[in-house]
């Protein structure tokens, strides 16, 4: 493959404007779960909990698997097996150390299950690859329906428990003092991680998922200190990934999920730079306030 037969795979966008209304769907499926990814992403990144999103992730692929080898509803499949995951994580996993052994456990059993399933499936090669690599460019309206109204059960859930789950989740010990539930908040809040994983492996597959639940919510701590600010700008970048890479995908013949971490893996090292700009002039200035000398080093 030449430069040019690489580049028309990844982007033509030749009859762009006839394929555009065909993704309707997509795009606001794409919207809704950028918004429910970048919510949740805020407080995974606050309960350290990245390595238990790609457990849950592994384990809602063998449950997809599962659903296609027996002709079941893949959406559902996804859902049971990350809930599952989640609430494994949730009750065993109260302590960090327990946490990851147990995610170290589920992870390697997940990953077999779903290989095995799809070694036992006859169908087409396209379904097995799309449970790895996300196939949202073909939603219909029933998975839309589903989508969605999952979405809202976690988004209403999340702003129900925003307050008591925020405090819990900065510092657990206080406030267990005060008389919060924190572990049943920690178990609750696992259970809303796993529907989101499992509706966030539509966009980008089970191999990937941290690109949408993870990543948006890293870049934004990196440029804002204000926990609004943060969830917003979480929310909006997960939004530009998904939307943007279903746009892109759609003129290439390449799998959705690199446009989508593409895009969200730039955008993150924006706000790193970003942010590294500005601790800089924030160190800069502070040198200078308290009057001493700013020395640079320089080669000779």
């Amino acid at each position: 493959m030449d430069f040019n037969e690489l580049w028309n795979a990844v982007f033509n966008f030749q009859d762009y404007g006839e394929l555009l209304p065909l993704v309707r769907n997509s795009l606001i499926a794409g919207a809704v779960l950028g918004l429910v990814g970048g919510m949740v992403g805020v407080f995974v990144m606050m309960r350290d909990l990245a390595f238990a999103v790609h457990g849950i992730a592994e384990l809602s692929f063998a449950g997809a698997a599962f659903a296609l080898l027996i002709g079941a509803n893949v959406v559902f499949g996804s859902l049971a097996g990350s809930v599952v995951a989640a609430l494994i994580i949730g009750i065993l996993g109260t302590r960090a150390r327990d946490r990851n052994s147990i995610i170290g456990v589920v992870m390697p059993f997940g990953l077999g299950l779903g290989i095995l399933f799809l070694s036992l499936y006859q169908g087409r090669s396209a379904n097995k690859f799309g449970l790895l690599t996300g196939q949202i460019v073909s939603v219909d309206t029933v998975q839309l329906n589903l989508l969605t109204g999952c979405s809202a059960v976690v988004i209403l859930a999340l702003l129900a428990m925003w307050r008591p789950l925020t405090f819990a989740s900065a510092d657990p010990e206080l406030a267990e003092a005060r008389g919060l539930p924190a572990a049943r908040l920690g178990i609750a809040f696992m259970f809303l991680l796993g529907l989101a994983v499992a509706l966030s492996i539509q966009v980008v597959g089970a191999l990937l998922v941290l690109a949408l639940v993870i990543t948006p919510a890293a870049a934004a701590l990196r440029v804002a200190s204000s926990p609004r600010l943060v969830v917003l700008l979480s929310v909006l970048f997960a939004m530009a990934s998904v939307v943007g890479g279903i746009l892109l995908a759609l003129g290439g013949r390449i799998p959705i999920s690199p446009y989508v971490t593409t895009i969200s893996f730039l955008i993150y090292l924006a706000c790193r730079f970003i942010g590294w700009r500005r601790d800089r002039r924030g160190a800069g200035r502070g040198i200078r306030r308290r009057g001493l000398p700013d020395v640079r080093v320089t080669s000779a």
